[in-house]
């Protein structure tokens, strides 16, 4: 298996634990990583730190860019990053890219995996969901993208809100192609 190039977006949805967890795991994935892109809006920051109370993200060794930096190499095709990953993502950020509007780097890198044929996973974080977030889920489906709603399992019986947001994460890296050591049902003991 070749190394991956990952884009990960940031919203101000709640949920940042999943971003944290998404992060972490990433790093200890480094080996099936050739690069990691991050980009978080200003909500993504100002949701991390009322939420987790701190400000790791600036602690991790990915490349940051802002969302209005379209020279970052995952707003055109041809840098082929196999995956954006965005998590947690807004129901606003949502329908942007269910409408094809690339206003700023996230939404532009989303349009790039979609028109390109790549992964865009969006791990979607609202409740409830209303009729128009519904028919947005549906029309990136049909473009090709794929909804993971950030919904924890509790089959593995997590003992943490780390382990329940894990739970998400998991399937999303499997989702995005890596190899990762986790909760299998059928074949682990909890």
């Amino acid at each position: 298996m070749g190394k991956k190039k990952i884009a990960v977006g940031i919203t101000g949805a709640s949920g940042a634990i999943y971003a944290k967890v998404l992060l972490d795991k990433l790093a200890l994935l480094s080996a099936q990583t050739e690069a990691v892109g991050v980009v978080m809006s200003d909500n993504a920051r100002a949701v991390w730190q009322f939420e987790l109370e701190n400000t790791d993200f600036n602690r991790y060794p990915y490349t940051f860019y802002d969302k209005s930096d379209f020279m970052a190499p995952f707003a055109s095709g041809s840098a082929k990053f196999d995956a954006l990953i965005i998590c947690p993502c807004s129901m606003g950020t949502l329908g942007r890219i269910a409408a094809g509007i690339s206003n700023d780097l996230l939404t532009r890198a989303a349009d790039v995996m979609l028109k390109e044929r790549r992964k865009l996973i969006l791990a979607v974080r609202e409740t409830p969901y209303n009729l128009v977030h519904i028919r947005n889920m549906e029309t990136v489906t049909l473009a090709g993208g794929i909804i993971c709603p950030a919904t924890p399992s509790f089959y593995s019986r997590p003992q943490s809100f780390e382990d329940m947001a894990a739970t998400v994460v998991d399937r999303i890296l499997d989702l995005a192609g890596f190899d990762l050591t986790a909760y299998r049902w059928g074949t682990d003991k909890a």
